[in-house]
């Protein structure tokens, strides 16, 4: 109820308030999509279903409806878009636990005392602003990075023979094989997990500041171990941001620049001109991180642990 009778005048109830502040917060979003969003959402719709030629006479385009041709083209003609798409969401399911994973693990470690925290907070901050579009712009276009980068992927495609031998005794036929290779997997990707860890390290150290200290106190006075306070009290109160950091990881892969599914989309787009067609693909890109989105909060939602 966000509306209450008191001293006989209808006012605002508290829950009401908290309703009021969070449109305020909400409005200029709001009016940024009406002015500048929906309509070109609306025009990229149609050139979904649609054949659009440029008119350079006019310096406009034309649209010729063609029903469901290009979305046909898309998931069915096109030889690497699905491909391209599915190798895309493998690596997804690598890369996002192991974010999730190393980034509660830092902000465990970032949120004990120690001196210069500040400092190391800084540090662990870096990536969020070295993973920024810009700087990996900078990173892809920079002769002298990109040949650093070639360097230290080929070095680690030889290996050292000390990973080398580790790898060959740990991963051994039968069901440990998998884990011990997906545990290599992400040891080869450790660079990529922490600049993308940047936003989620932040988003568990605000919610491990906001549990109280009484209740670690209550359960070493209990005789609780750190491993059991983890499980029985970190973890429950961390877990509703589990799922945001889950869901931001998601989205923050899918919108990469170095995605290979919209450097496809954006070489379509802007080289071929096939507007029609790139704008098809993106649609149905869109969906299928919505989809994967939407499985996610299925899966986890339910697991969650909401507190007042």
């Amino acid at each position: 109820m966000y509306l209450a009778k008191k001293h006989g005048k209808m006012t605002l109830t508290l829950e009401g308030k908290n309703a009021v502040s969070g449109y305020l917060f909400l409005l200029p979003f709001i009016i940024g999509f009406m002015a500048f969003m929906f309509f070109p959402i609306l025009e990229s719709i149609r050139m979904v279903f649609s054949y659009v030629d440029i008119d350079i006479v006019n310096h406009g385009f034309t649209m010729e409806f063609t029903r469901l041709e290009n979305l046909k083209r898309v998931l069915m003609v096109d030889p690497e878009f699905n491909r391209l798409l599915t190798e895309e969401i493998g690596r997804m399911l690598l890369i996002v636990p192991a974010i999730i994973i190393f980034s509660l693990f830092v902000a465990l470690i970032l949120n004990q005392e120690f001196r210069a925290r500040g400092v190391v907070r800084s540090i662990f901050f870096l990536p969020v602003i070295l993973s920024s579009g810009i700087m990996i712009g900078l990173e892809t276009n920079n002769s002298l990075l990109s040949s650093m980068a070639e360097i230290i992927r080929e070095s680690n495609q030889m290996k050292s023979s000390i990973t080398k031998v580790l790898e060959d005794i740990l991963i051994t036929e039968g069901a440990a094989s998998d884990f011990m290779a997906y545990i290599f997997r992400i040891i080869n990707q450790i660079y990529d997990i922490a600049m993308a860890s940047g936003i989620q390290i932040i988003i568990f150290l605000s919610a491990l500041q906001t549990i109280p200290p009484s209740m670690f106190e209550a359960a070493k006075i209990e005789g609780a171990t750190g491993w059991e306070c983890f499980w029985k009290i970190t973890f429950p109160m961390v877990s509703s941001l589990i799922l945001v950091n889950i869901i931001y990881s998601v989205v923050d892969y899918f919108i990469r620049t170095d995605n290979r599914v919209m450097e496809k989309i954006n070489t379509t787009f802007m080289q071929r001109m096939e507007f029609g067609f790139s704008t098809a693909m993106a649609w149905i890109y869109f969906l299928a991180v919505i989809l994967i989105i939407g499985i996610a909060m299925l899966l986890i939602s339910k697991r969650v642990y909401y507190y007042e």
